[in-house]
């Protein structure tokens, strides 16, 4: 029972400071429940303690830390759509621009090369989005 009551201690803060350590003691301490209800010693309920939150520790918070360092995958909003490929439906050139048409949406264009001229139905790929203009090659 006391081992269930410390679980829950340790839960309180881990919800409170969302310190991952504090629910890997808690399962340490739901494993030395476990061990007492199985018959096992004082001691031995202290070890399954130790030895369960020490092998969480071990494992899964280096596991996180490799995680928490790396840069989402999914792109979204201006960002996904860099580099993706669009058909040109008026003329566009870097002065007066044109219009393109990116992600089933039509944009206003510009060319990045000041001496470039894309005519309509080719293909050109977004370099960049400057406000609501799409930067073409």
């Amino acid at each position: 029972m006391w081992w269930l009551i410390a679980a829950v201690g340790l839960g309180i803060p881990l919800v409170v400071t969302a310190m991952p350590e504090f629910g890997m003691l808690a399962v340490g301490a739901v494993a030395g429940a476990v061990t007492a209800a199985l018959g096992g010693g004082t001691v031995l309920q202290f070890l399954v303690f130790a030895a369960v939150s020490v092998a969480l520790i071990a494992v899964v918070r280096p596991l996180a830390n490799r995680h928490r360092g790396q840069n989402p995958q999914l792109a979204s909003g201006i960002d996904a759509l860099k580099g993706r490929s669009a058909t040109v439906l008026e003329r566009v050139d870097s002065g007066q621009g044109g219009r393109i048409k990116l992600a089933g949406e039509i944009w206003s264009a510009r060319a990045l090369d000041g001496n470039q001229v894309y005519e309509p139905g080719q293909q050109v790929d977004v370099v960049e989005i400057d406000g609501a203009t799409a930067v073409v090659i």
